[in-house]
């Protein structure tokens, strides 16, 4: 059965989409843009905006009694793959052993000029 997630602790929706879908022990989360919650705002750097990104992808699995633990597949997408390195570094912050599988890729533009999205499947 389809449960739709939803936390006040991550950004709304910005589309007719769902933060997250959670079918049979599978956490879909959408791409998270690194907006904070509580300005609606981004912050500068990428690596602030990766941290950001990550905090509201942990606050989805929060809600949904998921960890970081749980997460096997992230999609990373950069609006300047020079970008990757620092990405990287606030990624590996989080996740420190058994790694997720991983796909990054460079797109031309990410909604509201953001310079990282990071989309996430954790499963039970």
């Amino acid at each position: 059965m389809k449960k739709i997630i939803s936390s006040q602790h991550a950004p709304k929706a910005v589309g007719p989409y769902s933060q997250a879908v959670e079918v049979n022990g599978t956490l879909y989360i959408s791409g998270q843009l690194p907006i904070n919650p509580e300005t609606g705002k981004m912050p500068e750097t990428i690596e602030e905006q990766t941290a950001q990104c990550l905090k509201n992808i942990g606050a989805i699995l929060k809600e949904a009694g998921y960890t970081f633990d749980n997460v096997v597949k992230s999609t990373v997408l950069l609006d300047n793959i020079a970008d990757f390195g620092a990405m990287n570094e606030v990624y590996a912050s989080v996740y420190t052993k058994d790694m997720p599988a991983r796909v990054c890729y460079e797109v031309a533009k990410l909604p509201m000029g953001a310079k990282v999205e990071i989309e996430t499947v954790a499963v039970k």
